[in-house]
């Protein structure tokens, strides 16, 4: 059997690099690590399908979360990035955009767009949205006009490759059923270059007139007072349009092959001086490709490109290599999490500006995937997580649920899923003759629909979510898990969030101050130092379910009681500290 086909997308995108860094950094607060409102940020992105539907149809949408703005300010986040939002036929949940400057049916109106961005800046939040500019839906205008004739002025808005010219390389597609990248239309006899959905043709940004369509539709939003984009595998854009014969060292690492094309920077570049050094605005983009090596490329101030990026090194750790998804038996080691997340740390540490995130929409919850969602370590486990994000070195992007300690859903067959990903590898490894049951057993761990079940409002019917029927099921742990339960329980993982939120506000030591990983062999307990001046921090994080007795370092020295802890207790004995199982203690340093 064939294994290319179920090569795991984030082991693809990334590798963790086994090297030695010297962890300690000194806080650099020279030119290109000055302070910026996106540096000290805490992002809260929502998925809008799965928020609140306030129309009965089931689906999430503008209106819904205008109706919980109020929510959304007590949390004390300042950006919301948006999910795409766009007009849009759904083969990939909006991802697959059919009109940029238009709103999609089931989410509402221009109107319910402008409602909701003036009541977000009305309370100090500022919105983010989706650029999804590699590729557009095969049912956006310029591609309906672009396949019509060889002719057509729209042609070369996408790559296609004349039949009789033979088939073109192989290329993979995240999201087809065959892995096939290049679909063959009858109509003028050519094939399209698709890297995920046949439904999602790439755009040939080679074309000055595509770039041109894309950097008029960016000021559009930005002239309605949106305050940013988080840009969609923006390292894609760029392609070698020979597309030659892969390498023969090409062991299914197609990542490397198609991201930072010959002219990405270029294009970049191109994009700052048009659209973006114009306003005051944030960039992020989604690093599929992007190493340490490169990512200095992308985000450094005298780049003039970007504000920051997010790898995928630590998303896809602890995944069995050649399979698609599935993890390791006994879970993901901790010293490897420690070394890619410290590794990071210090790619920034004097130059650029990192982000930290463990879910969002094409990942699992957070706390099934990180913690540990048992009944018994469930708040404890999500609070742990939580004082991770919240207290490293770079811009938080928290995902919408996992401040309540959402977990994964863990559907038992493939009917359940609705996601473009799970059901067509389902279908590969169907094709194959591969083992379902494993896959299905390792989607209940890493499927991205575990992310996007409704948000749990209350315990009434579907969660609060919906007076319809969901667009997909929500989690039966709803009853005990949503906000109502949670919002006037002290302890509840809600209001740990909120005052881990305003612990990294009122302490810009946790955003700007240097970073040391201590006692990096330890294969239970992660803990930093975090320091800015005579500001010094510790952070203890238990990411097991054993009580482990933790000796402080040399020279550390404890000040008074912790600022967050996710116990009532906390003992320290001459310097050997009691850490409860997924205990989570910030404390400040003599």
């Amino acid at each position: 059997m064939k294994h290319y086909f179920i090569a795991t997308i984030a082991a693809a995108i990334c590798s963790v690099v086994s090297h030695q860094h010297s962890f300690a950094q000194t806080s650099s607060m020279n030119k290109e690590n000055n302070r910026q409102w996106w540096k000290e940020a805490v992002v809260y992105q929502i998925y809008p399908r799965s928020f609140k539907d306030s129309n009965g149809d089931g689906i999430g949408d503008l209106k819904g979360i205008t109706s919980r703005l109020d929510y959304i300010k007590s949390l004390g986040i300042d950006v919301v990035w948006l999910n795409p939002i766009f007009s849009s036929p759904n083969a990939d949940n909006g991802y697959d955009i059919s009109d940029y400057r238009g709103i999609m049916k089931e989410f509402g109106t221009m109107e319910d767009f402008d409602e909701l961005l003036k009541g977000m800046h009305q309370r100090g939040i500022k919105m983010v949205l989706d650029l999804v500019a590699n590729h557009s839906s095969d049912e956006h205008d310029w591609f309906k006009q672009s396949r019509s004739s060889r002719n057509n002025p729209y042609r070369d808005y996408y790559h296609w490759w004349p039949a009789e010219k033979g088939k073109p390389a192989h290329r993979w597609s995240f999201f087809d059923v065959n892995g096939d990248a290049w679909k063959y239309d009858s109509v003028t006899n050519a094939y399209y270059l698709h890297y995920f959905s046949y439904k999602q043709p790439d755009l040939n940004w080679e074309n000055p007139n595509v770039r041109k369509e894309i950097f008029d539709m960016m000021n559009f939003w930005f002239d309605k007072g949106v305050d940013g984009f988080r840009m969609d595998v923006i390292p894609f854009i760029s392609k070698d349009t020979s597309f030659p014969e892969l390498p023969k060292e090409y062991h299914g690492d197609y990542v490397t092959y198609y991201a930072n094309g010959p002219h990405l920077h270029d294009y970049l570049k191109e994009m700052n001086k048009e659209v973006l050094s114009k306003h005051n605005v944030m960039s992020v983009a989604e690093g599929a490709g992007v190493t340490i090596e490169t990512a200095h490329n992308f985000v450094d101030e005298d780049r003039h490109e970007l504000n920051m990026l997010y790898h995928f090194d630590g998303v896809g750790y602890g995944y069995v290599p050649g399979k698609f998804k599935v993890p390791e038996p006994g879970g993901y080691k901790l010293v490897g999490f420690k070394e890619i997340y410290s590794k990071w740390d210090s790619v920034f540490a004097k130059k650029g500006w990192g982000t930290i995130y463990l879910g969002n929409h094409d990942q699992p919850r957070m706390l099934t995937r990180w913690g540990n969602d048992a009944p018994a370590y469930r708040d404890a486990s999500s609070k742990m997580l939580t004082t991770f994000l919240l207290t490293m070195r770079a811009t938080p992007y928290y995902y919408f649920g996992d401040e309540l300690g959402m977990s994964n859903i863990k559907f038992d067959k493939i009917e359940d899923y609705k996601d473009i990903e799970s059901i067509n590898m389902y279908q590969q490894i169907k094709n194959h003759g591969g083992d379902l049951q494993e896959f299905i057993e390792a989607q209940k761990i890493s499927a991205r629909d575990n992310g996007r079940t409704p948000f749990q409002w209350d315990a009434s019917a579907n969660a609060g979510f919906t007076t319809g029927t969901p667009w997909i099921k929500v989690n039966p742990n709803y009853t005990t898990v949503n906000v109502a339960a949670e919002e006037n329980n002290p302890n509840s993982c809600l209001n740990y969030f909120k005052k881990a939120v305003q612990l990294r506000k009122s302490n810009k030591v946790l955003v700007y101050g240097a970073y040391t990983l201590l006692d990096k062999a330890n294969e239970k307990i992660y803990a930093y130092t975090r320091e800015e001046g005579a500001d010094k921090m510790l952070v203890i994080l238990n990411f097991s379910k054993d009580k482990v007795n933790w000796k402080l370092p040399k020279g550390i020295l404890l000040k008074g009681k912790p600022l967050l802890n996710n116990y009532a207790s906390f003992m320290n004995i001459n310097g050997l500290v009691s850490v409860e199982p997924y205990q989570a203690i910030v404390i400040r340093l003599k």
